[in-house]
C-alpha cells in the first residue's frame, strides 16, 4: 500500500479547513482507513479539535521538520482508532523563520513523511492561511489540493489566487500536482447568494467540485471546543452527516481512478 498526501489549503482565511481536516480524516477513519493528519498551522487547531493537549506534547511537527525525530516518534493518538495526528506546537511559529534560509527547504516535509505512505492509506495536511514556507512544504509534499471554500461573495476571488499559486508550484517545485476536489462550506440554503456562489463556482469547474456541500452547522461550530469531531459529538447532525457523506464521495472516486 502507498499512501496519498493530500493537502487542504485555502490562502482565505475562515473557510473550513481545519473543520474540513479534523471531520473528513475523522470519517475516513471510521470507514476504516487508517488515517493521518498533519497540522501543519501554529495555531494548532486541528490538534486541539480533536482532544489533544498541546502543551503536554513531548514532541510535535517542529520536531520532526528540524531533524531532532521522526514521524513515529511524534504521532498522536486520537479518540478514534485509526486516526493519527502529527500535531502543531507553538513551535512552529519559529520554523518559518528557521527554514527560510536552509538549502532545500521546501522538501523537508516531504522528505519526513516519506516513511509514513507505507503505513496510512490517507495523509491530509490542514495549511495555514498563507503562503509561506510550511505551505510551501505542504504542497511539494501533496499529490493533490481539497479546496474547501465557503459559500460567500468572494470565492472565486479566493479559487483564482489558488489557481496561479498551483502554476507556480507545478513550475517550480511540484509538476504533477492536481486539485483533489473542491468543496463548498457553510452553506445557508435560505441565501440566495450563496446558491448563486455554487451555481458559480460548478460552471467554472464542473466535476472537480465535490456533490456533497457543507452546511452551516451549530454541531461543527461547537464540537472543536470539546476535543472531538461532529461525528463524535452528535453524529446525528446535518454537519457530521455531510462529512461522511464527503468520506464516501472520496473513497468512490479513488478507487474509480485506481481502477482507471
Amino acid at each position: 500500500m502507498t499512501g496519498k498526501i493530500i493537502a487542504i489549503v485555502n490562502q482565505k482565511g475562515g473557510v473550513g479547513k481545519t473543520t474540513t481536516a479534523i471531520n473528513l480524516a475523522a470519517s475516513l477513519a471510521l470507514s476504516g482507513e487508517k488515517i493521518l493528519l498533519v497540522d501543519m498551522d501554529s495555531q494548532g487547531n486541528s490538534t486541539s479539535g480533536l482532544g489533544i493537549a498541546r502543551q503536554e506534547l513531548d514532541r510535535s511537527l517542529y520536531d520532526v521538520m528540524s531533524g531532532d525525530c521522526g514521524v513515529k516518534d511524534a504521532l498522536a493518538v486520537t479518540a478514534i482508532e485509526k486516526l493519527f495526528v502529527l500535531p502543531s506546537s507553538i513551535d512552529l511559529l519559529g520554523a518559518e523563520v528557521e527554514l527560510a534560509g536552509k538549502e532545500g527547504r521546501e522538501k523537508i516535509l516531504l522528505t519526513a513523511i516519506a516513511e509514513a505512505k507505507k503505513e496510512f492509506r490517507y495523509i491530509f495536511i490542514d495549511c495555514p492561511p498563507s503562503l509561506g514556507v510550511l505551505t510551501l512544504n505542504a504542497l511539494v509534499a501533496a499529490e493533490t489540493v481539497l479546496v474547501p471554500v465557503q459559500c460567500e461573495y468572494y470565492a472565486l476571488e479566493g479559487l483564482g489566487l489558488l489557481t496561479r499559486t498551483l502554476s507556480l508550484i507545478r513550475g517550480s517545485f511540484n509538476p504533477d500536482i492536481d486539485i483533489e476536489g473542491i468543496l463548498l462550506t457553510m452553506f445557508d440554503t435560505r441565501n440566495s447568494l450563496a446558491h448563486q456562489v455554487v451555481a458559480e463556482i460548478r460552471k467554472h469547474f464542473g466535476d472537480k467540485v465535490y456533490e456533497t456541500i457543507i452546511p452551516r452547522n451549530v454541531a461543527l461550530s461547537e464540537a472543536p471546543s470539546h476535543g472531538k469531531p461532529a461525528l463524535l459529538y452528535d453524529i446525528k447532525s446535518r454537519g457530521a452527516q455531510s462529512y461522511l457523506s464527503l468520506a464516501k464521495e472520496i473513497l468512490n472516486e479513488n478507487s474509480l481512478r485506481q481502477g482507471a
